[in-house]
């Protein structure tokens, strides 16, 4: 057990680190109008962008599914953070659409699992009821990345291009990777002794647990709902609302600063009352802001950062408690497996949600996006049918 002061401070490199790797995902999305002007490119090949980094992240994490939880938990996070920094790199260098794809490609391989290892790390140093906390603690990455990275990456790729924000990544990875080399000791606690287990061993041992099923199938619903209208808030607002650069950052500004709060809230909640309870009544909310930012309003911009506040409060805020749920649903000597493989579950979804969004949307070049709102009534159905299946979910640890 580690003295609290030091966990404190691991939490918080762990943040760092997961708002480097959510950030180098999120900034795709907000830098859409400049890719898709620089390349010449339409929604759909945007869509594809954010695919190949899903697919690929899903790929590696099926690999580390099954071998998560032979490793030194350090060593693992180290060495997919160097293969992040790399793939971050290629695409603050690439100079055509192709090449940008093959780099998204790496940083899907590496940054896909950097999460599934963090949270690990949590699942294994925190004890289970304070673990809802500390999950809200890390997961504030996210709130961190929109309230300061997104809108950063706008004006910095809005006056000196869109390779600018990418190579400013890259040098914050290795300062982290630095920090964490140093503070993180070693994890190894949770490696069995005697013969490693196989690959298809590993597998069989993960899904011969039924309540790993439901595990998988609440993150598959949560994220494909989410997923299939996160990428496209941003040429939305600029296609159908007018809005300007320096509105759009105010829009990720607002919504993300407010999450800062609501997220550890969510943390405490998730640990005080019955997770799948806290999600259920998440999942509700989530739904007026999911049908208000998938319709053309055409309001003041005031109005506009409110549907952002409720956005990103309650649809991002859903991510706590689930991260939560799925990471009790496992004994620790499986939790590594189970987190990589929710991961993989994750990412390919992540990967679908793109494709199927892009699909029902249809540009036309300098014109309004339209089929939106479909896309937002069928995630609302497909977010209710996670609830669903997150009642199915029994903590373990």
């Amino acid at each position: 057990m580690l003295e609290p002061r030091r966990e404190r401070q691991i939490l918080i490199v762990l943040t760092l680190m997961s708002f480097t790797n959510i950030l180098d995902f999120m900034i795709m999305m907000p830098l859409a109008s400049h890719l898709i002007r620089e390349f010449g490119i339409t929604t759909s090949e945007f869509g594809l962008l954010v695919s190949a980094y899903a697919f690929a992240a899903a790929a590696s994490s099926l690999l580390m599914a099954s071998i998560a939880d032979r490793f030194d938990r350090k060593r693992a996070l180290l060495l997919v953070y160097v293969g992040l920094i790399v793939g971050t790199l290629g695409c603050a260098l690439a100079p055509t659409y192709a090449a940008l794809l093959v780099a998204r490609t790496v940083a899907g391989l590496f940054g896909g699992v950097q999460g599934s290892i963090a949270f690990s790390i949590v699942g294994d140093m925190v004890p289970d009821q304070r673990r809802g906390r500390a999950m809200g603690l890390v997961m504030l990455s996210f709130s961190l990345s929109a309230v300061l990275g997104v809108p950063l990456s706008i004006y910095v790729a809005g006056h000196g291009g869109w390779h600018i924000p990418f190579f400013a990544l890259a040098a914050a990875c290795c300062v982290l990777f630095v920090v964490a080399l140093r503070l993180i000791p070693s994890m190894r606690g949770h490696i069995r002794s005697g013969a490693p287990v196989s690959l298809w061993q590993g597998y069989a041992e993960l899904f011969r647990v039924p309540n790993h099923w439901w595990a998988f199938a609440t993150t598959a619903l949560l994220t494909l709902s989410g997923m299939m209208v996160i990428p496209y808030i941003a040429p939305s607002r600029v296609a159908n609302e007018g809005m300007t650069e320096l509105q759009l950052s105010l829009f990720y500004l607002v919504g993300g600063a407010i999450t800062l709060f609501t997220r550890p809230l969510f943390g405490n909640m998730a640990d005080r009352y019955s997770r799948a309870k806290v999600y259920f009544w998440l999942v509700l909310l989530s739904i007026i802001p999911m049908v208000l930012i998938t319709h053309t309003l055409g309001v003041s911009l005031p109005l506009q950062l409110g549907v952002s506040a409720l956005f990103f409060i309650f649809v991002s805020g859903r991510f706590v408690p689930s991260t939560a749920l799925v990471s009790s649903a496992s004994s620790p000597q499986l939790r590594g497996r189970l987190m990589s493989f929710n991961s993989a579950v994750q990412n390919l979804f992540t990967g679908l949600a793109a494709l199927i969004g892009g699909a029902m949307l249809t540009s036309t070049g300098s014109g309004p996006i339209t089929g939106y709102e479909a896309v937002g009534y069928l995630s609302c159905i497909i977010a209710l049918a996670s609830a669903w299946a997150a009642f199915k979910v029994r903590a373990v640890s």
